[in-house]
């Protein structure tokens, strides 16, 4: 039985299959059973169709076979078209000549936009010892994408620097950071130099290796005076490279090594020096780390010295037993004059120790600098004591400490009997109304003392009071601090009426004792008053507004014969208003005596 089919077709049938796989079944037709090949499709088929149909005629039964071949006859003889192709290829070749052209633009814009790799220069392919890449300018340091151009500059400013050297007498080239090898460049400008007496390679980033530059330059060198090498890394072993070139140094009286990671062994490299040495007269080890050794080593060493002036070890680790070791070391001694240990945490029991030393010390001390080093009332006592037989001494820095009334006490009493100490610095110890009174009183027949340091002591209104009644006929103090004393609008009312009779004070310092406009305005009215000592007055931090900046104003204005030359009100609530005042005051004084009074806000 056959039937006739209508099956839609293209015109050239495009048929996708995804996977196909090859199977064997045996044909009905064929009584051998002979296996026969087809084709399974595991995808899905598409086919596509245009108006034209193709009519197929297929039988059942024995004729399958004719059926297939009937088709694919059919199949055949259809035309191909191209038809479908041209459609592909218009649209493809467009989007590919896109595509193309994007692609090439991207590069092109790429390339005009990406920055070009740097060639490696000689400059930045040579080692630090080799290459010249010290900054020319205070601050900065090199740039490594323009070295050859830096190089140039820097060599430039580098032969700047040596024309100072040969030209000038004092030349400063701290903070140039040139490191060690803009040393090795100026070095030779040092040999048989004879104009320049004082130099400063401070802060350069020099290391060990740079100071080695100066060997053979220094021997040569006899007009260099004052060498300062501070803040530069250079370590122990740079500061033994340093003494083993400086022991034939006969020209160098000051060499400044603060802050250069100094420790025992370099101190007693220095020590070994000084053994050596005898031109050296002032020797500045400040913020080092030299522990108790060191300081054995350089007391050692002062037994046998007898040139240097000047010690300054402030900012090191010596404690009592470093001050210990120095004291045995400056009984023998005969030169030293200042000595310099603040921030040593000595203690007390070290300034017994050091104190005795020095009563035993043949030379004549005139500095003694004990600020910040955990003293007490207990430890003044020792001082005091040294002050009352030292006839030499000037200078005593007792600043930082914490003495008490009970100290003061004991200090006001040596000060009494002491006629040569001109500056005295007791300031942030801690002292009241009544240890300001008994030190008050010292000064009443003193007129030795010039410099009095009491800040950061809370002294208030009362402490305030006792000091001006002093102060307001007795005494020869010209510079007088009382800067965080707590004083108040009511303790400056007490100074301003000291300074109507006052004629010795020149500086006073009144920083943060919150005086407010009230206490600016009673020292405004004494301002009025002539008053021909007083050059600077600080009222910095006192919370001072408007009111207070136009009394001042106006106090300036008034009194044609002002004296004051600077003042200060910086840190306070002025506005624009307030400082307007005090600079027509300013304006004001200087149109009528030709004086200029500098203001700062």
């Amino acid at each position: 039985m056959g039937f006739t089919s209508t099956l839609p077709l293209y015109s050239h049938t495009k048929i996708r299959p995804s996977k196909q796989s090859l199977r064997f079944k045996p044909l009905a037709s064929d009584s051998g059973g002979r296996l026969v090949p087809y084709t399974t499709s595991f995808g899905t088929w598409r086919c596509y169709s245009r108006s034209k149909r193709l009519t197929v005629k297929a039988a059942y039964g024995a004729e399958g076979g004719a059926r297939r071949r009937i088709y694919r006859q059919s199949q055949a003889e259809q035309p191909t078209s191209s038809a479908p192709v041209k459609q592909v290829a218009s649209f493809v070749v467009p989007a590919g000549v896109f595509v193309a052209a994007t692609f090439v633009l991207w590069k092109v814009v790429e390339k005009l936009l990406m920055p070009k790799p740097s060639r490696s220069s000689s400059v930045e392919n040579k080692s630090p010892s080799q290459g010249l890449k010290w900054s020319f300018a205070p601050g900065t340091n090199l740039l490594s994408g323009f070295a050859a151009k830096i190089d140039r500059q820097s060599k430039q400013t580098l032969n700047e620097f040596a024309k100072e050297l040969r030209a000038f007498s004092s030349v400063d080239m701290s903070g140039r950071n040139f490191g060690d090898e803009g040393l090795f460049f100026l070095a030779e400008s040092l040999g048989y130099n004879k104009i320049v007496e004082e130099v400063s390679f401070a802060a350069n980033g020099i290391t060990a290796a740079g100071i080695k530059a100066l060997d053979g330059v220094l021997q040569a060198n006899i007009v260099l005076k004052t060498l300062n090498l501070s803040g530069n890394p250079i370590g122990d072993e740079g500061v033994k490279c340093l003494c083993d070139i400086l022991v034939n140094n006969a020209s160098i009286q000051k060499l400044q090594l603060n802050s250069v990671d100094l420790g025992d062994e370099g101190a007693k490299a220095i020590a070994e020096l000084l053994k050596k040495n005898s031109t050296l007269r002032v020797l500045e080890l400040n913020n080092n780390m030299i522990d108790y050794s060191g300081f054995t080593s350089l007391a050692g060493a002062f037994l046998e010295n007898n040139t240097v002036r000047n010690l300054h070890l402030n900012g090191n680790y010596g404690g009592a037993l470093g001050a210990n070791a120095l004291a045995k070391g400056l009984e023998g001694n005969k030169s030293l004059r200042e000595l310099h240990l603040h921030g040593n945490s000595i203690g007390d029991e070290g300034v017994r120790s050091l104190l005795l030393g020095l009563s035993s010390h043949k030379g004549k001390i005139t500095l003694l600098d004990l600020g910040n080093n955990s003293i007490t009332a207990k430890g003044a006592f020792h001082v005091a004591e040294y002050i009352k037989k030292s006839k030499s001494l000037l200078w005593v820095n007792l600043y930082m400490n914490d003495i008490g009334d009970e100290g003061a006490d004991k200090i006001a009493d040596a000060l009494k009997q002491n006629r040569a100490i001109t500056t005295i610095d007791l300031g942030g110890n801690n002292i009241h109304a009544k240890g300001v009174s008994v030190i008050a009183e010292a000064l009443k027949d003193n007129t030795i003392i010039t410099n009095l340091e009491l800040g950061y002591n809370p002294i208030g209104p009362d402490g305030a009071k006792a000091l001006s009644e002093v102060l307001k006929f007795h005494g020869n103090v010209k510079t007088l601090k009382l800067g965080w004393c707590q004083i108040g609008p009511k303790g400056a009312e007490f100074i301003a009426d000291m300074l109507r009779y006052n004629n010795t004070i020149s500086m006073l310092d009144l920083r943060a004792n919150g005086l407010k406009d009230e206490g600016a305005a009673c020292l405004a009215r004494s301002l009025k008053v002539v008053n021909e000592a007083l050059t600077s007055l600080d009222l910095g931090f006192n919370e001072i507004r408007d009111d207070g900046a136009f009394a001042i104003a106006q106090a300036l204005k008034a009194n044609a014969d002002v004296t004051v030359t600077s003042l200060n009100l910086a840190s306070n609530f002025l506005t624009k208003f307030g400082q307007s005042a005090l600079t027509d005051a300013r304006d004001h004084v200087y149109e009528m005596s030709e004086r200029e009074v500098n203001i700062f806000f």
